[in-house]
């Protein structure tokens, strides 16, 4: 599982020009879900995700995570995550889950974060989506459950 996490200002993410999430201060997580991705990874994410310290405390040091800050999430399904560019110039995807069972562990996902009493948006799982963000800093950090990077 792979997750692009940006601290933002805010984001918001559409559907046919209707916003189905919508967040002010606190993470974007672009996410994907890999074909040998089970619970175990999801939970790996949410404890990273949730306790990244990105986040200024009253020195200007990155040392509070969006739980100390009572931020809010915007989490949107990104299957490119998985885009292999390493042979020609069309990206494979054979890595990335099939919906049906990315559905599900993106579900998962959204559960066990709603837990933390943080407020949580996300986008629809398969559409096309546009994402619209202030990203603060910027801070961008690509967490991966399997360590590659």
């Amino acid at each position: 599982m792979r997750a692009v996490v940006q601290r933002v200002e805010k984001a918001s993410v559409l559907v046919e020009n209707k916003i189905e999430g919508e967040i002010s201060q606190g993470l974007l997580i672009l996410l994907g879900i890999s074909e040998d991705d089970s619970e175990e990874d999801v939970s790996y994410l949410i404890s990273k995700i949730l306790n990244l310290r990105i986040f200024d405390d009253k020195e200007g040091n990155m040392n509070l995570s969006v739980l100390d800050t009572k931020g809010e999430l915007l989490v949107v399904s990104q299957f490119t995550l998985y885009g292999d560019c390493r042979k020609g110039n069309r990206p494979s995807y054979g890595r990335a889950a099939r919906p049906d069972m990315a559905v599900s562990l993106y579900n998962n996902l959204l559960v066990k974060l709603r837990e933390s009493d943080l407020k949580v948006e996300c986008g629809i799982f398969g559409a096309l989506m546009k994402v619209k963000l202030v990203n603060s800093g910027p801070v961008t950090i690509l967490i991966d459950s399997k360590k590659q990077f």
